[in-house]
């Protein structure tokens, strides 16, 4: 297929386009910025885009994405990667400008992908929005970021719905890998390569952390699906990886390395007070089920490797 794909440069979406590119897919990638203005972990992303076409300075909606659409296709499949994540932990996060930008021009898109001979449309979503996955009950949204991912998703299935494009959600839970961000797991390796120990303040949280290589499997395997699906069709799929404790999967994590590279990898889980967020939010789906093969330990030695000293 000929794929159109937003968002190569974050985490999952480097991952995602090697997982279609692997697939025999040929991918363009429209960034938003310029790859030379691109730091640290993202401009390794970035220039490990081998496998794809990159078109700069060209987000999502804009005049010269228009231009792409109608000059470089036919399109099989858009993915939708891309979000406005502008201080996305804040509080203040601006919900409402984040669902413009996601969803800039989209009735013109639409329009222009269709001319294209499109199939179909996988967008991605988060557990961490409004009525998804499972977990406590009511399902709110984690944060104005979360809100504006579910906020996204709506205004995607109206106008996919009235326009008879089939559209597919790819719901994401926590993934980590190598070329991660500096989150939690980032946090433990480089607080264990210190010699230290980590201190894991929200250890009573369920969550579900999910292998990158191997959501991105299941990425391209649903992104087949879609593109197959019946013309109208909504689809979604939220895969799941170890779903336990925050203070387990530290567990879990810290036994892998430490077999690995010898390292201590002490913890410190702590007695949680906050619980501002959900105890409990999963994905439904058990990713391994789905993809035959997969290799749970050569993930785990490729994320050591990507922190082993040297």
């Amino acid at each position: 297929m000929k794929i159109l794909f937003t968002g190569a440069s974050s985490f999952t979406g480097f991952w995602f386009v090697q997982a279609l590119a692997g697939a025999g897919h040929e991918i363009t990638c429209a960034l938003q910025g310029s790859p030379e203005k691109y730091e640290g972990v993202r401009k390794q992303r970035v220039a490990g885009l081998k496998a794809a076409r990159i078109i700069p300075q060209c987000a999502f909606g804009t005049d010269p994405f228009l231009k792409l659409i109608r000059e470089s296709g036919p399109w099989d499949l858009l993915c939708h990667h891309a979000a406005d994540v502008t201080n996305y932990r804040s509080p203040d996060f601006d919900a409402q400008n984040a669902l413009r930008n996601n969803t800039l021009n989209l009735p013109e898109v639409l329009t222009a992908l269709k001319a294209s001979a499109l199939k179909g449309i996988v967008l991605t979503g988060s557990v961490f929005e409004s009525d998804e996955g499972m977990g406590d009950e009511p399902l709110r949204a984690f944060s104005p970021y979360g809100l504006s991912k579910a906020l996204t998703a709506k205004v995607f299935r109206h106008y996919c719905a009235i326009g008879g494009v089939t559209l597919g959600k790819f719901v994401i839970p926590n993934p980590f890998g190598p070329f991660e961000e500096p989150r939690f797991t980032a946090y433990l390796m480089r607080t264990w390569k210190e010699g230290k120990t980590a201190g894991v303040k929200t250890p009573d949280y369920v969550r579900d952390n999910i292998h990158v290589d191997l959501l991105a499997a299941v990425y391209a395997i649903f992104a087949a699906q879609v593109a197959d699906g019946p013309t109208g069709a909504f689809l979604k799929i939220g895969p799941s990886g170890y779903t336990e404790s925050q203070g387990a999967f530290s567990t879990r994590l810290a036994r892998e390395v430490r077999s690995r590279l010898g390292w201590k990898c002490e913890l410190d889980l702590a007695k949680q007070e906050d619980f501002s967020e959900p105890l409990v939010r999963l994905n439904r789906d058990p990713a391994a089920r789905l993809v035959p093969g997969w290799n749970e330990t050569a993930a785990w030695d490729a994320f050591v490797k990507f922190y082993e000293p040297g």
